[in-house]
């Protein structure tokens, strides 16, 4: 399972030219599922990110969490996270998780992020989307299982 957590001033998703989800102050994660993931995994992953102190407390040093500011969610599923561009040019994704078990696992990560941050917004899982956001920093982690 992979994660990239992009820190943001704001951010949106539009399916099809309507807005799926938008924040202001937060986190756009973007959710890729691997062949082999699992709950546990993924609980391991919203623990850190919820927990991760990235954000500048009131003299400008990295030391406060999602919830010490407030900050809100947007999750969106991208299986293009597993690409594997080690041979040739056209990308594998022959490692990305079968769509059934990747949706259900993107549900759940939502689920289990509502339980402890008030505003989680999200994409279309397997729909083509248009991503805006505006990072801030830029400020870009990357957690895997």
């Amino acid at each position: 399972m992979k994660f990239v957590i992009q820190r943001v001033t704001e951010a949106s998703v539009e399916v099809a030219g309507e807005k799926a989800g938008a924040i202001k102050k937060g986190y756009l994660v973007l959710i890729g599922v691997g062949q082999k993931d699992t709950r546990a995994e993924a609980d391991k992953l919203i623990k850190k990110m919820i927990g991760l102190r990235i954000f500048p407390d009131e003299n400008g040093k990295i030391n406060l969490s999602l919830k010490d500011v407030d900050g809100e969610l947007l999750l969106v599923s991208q299986f293009t996270l597993y690409a594997n561009c080690a041979k040739g040019n056209r990308p594998s994704f022959v490692e990305a998780g079968d769509p059934g078990t990747a949706e259900e696992l993107y549900e759940y990560i939502i689920s289990e992020c509502r339980k402890s941050v008030p505003v989680v917004e999200t994409g279309v899982f397997g729909a083509k989307m248009k991503v805006s956001l505006c990072n801030d920093g830029p400020f870009t982690i990357i957690l895997e299982s």
